[in-house]
């Protein structure tokens, strides 16, 4: 990815961010209680910087091995996310999943955490494929994964079920529009990142 790094940080961090968001709002439109919201935001937070570390690993281990195939595979994965985000899920898949929420201890807890950070495992192959550094972006996924719970929860009524449907829509466009930003830096010879 040409231009500033700053900016491409941000592009990778950002759609997680209303990703979560999204999910925070559902929990707080569904009711959690007050005294859950820190161990809710502690498991995100916790989950979304373990798992970006985690796919970082594979993802450079894979990177090493694919070479010059690391970058299309990174930007399909990309992509990948985008469409996940995008794709409609029904009413009972949701409800369920929020079902975990209220009972987050335990296997339960483990469930959720990976539920809500298979987007970020994702991010970290993808970011290993592109052999770039890390810590930066977990640190960071970490950070906004902390804020946007805290924000889904607490605006979670006022902003709906549209306002939620919106925010994770939202995440999804734009790591497709990175994704294609990407492609066509990486098919017109100027690199990636």
């Amino acid at each position: 990815m040409g231009g500033p790094p700053g900016m491409k940080v941000l592009a990778l961090v950002l759609p997680l961010g209303l990703d979560t968001f999204a999910l925070a709002a559902a929990l707080g439109l569904a009711g959690l209680e007050p005294r859950d919201r820190v161990r809710v935001t502690l498991l995100f937070a916790g989950f979304e910087l373990a798992m970006p570390l985690a796919g970082y690993a594979a993802g450079d281990l894979a990177g090493g091995v694919a070479g010059t195939a690391a970058d299309f595979l990174a930007i399909a994965l990309l992509a990948g996310i985008g469409l996940y985000l995008l794709w409609p899920r029904s009413e009972e898949a949701e409800a369920a999943r929020l079902g975990l929420f209220g009972r987050a201890r335990g296997w339960a807890a483990l469930g959720l955490g990976l539920s809500i950070s298979l987007d970020e495992l994702a991010m970290g192959v993808a970011i290993g494929l592109l052999r770039q550094p890390i810590l930066l972006v977990a640190v960071l996924v970490a950070a906004q994964a902390a804020l946007a719970t805290q924000l889904g929860l607490r605006l979670g009524g006022r902003v709906g079920e549209r306002g939620r449907e919106w925010s994770e829509r939202g995440a999804g466009l734009i790591l497709l529009a990175l994704a294609a930003i990407l492609l066509v830096e990486r098919l017109s010879g100027r690199g990636l990142l």
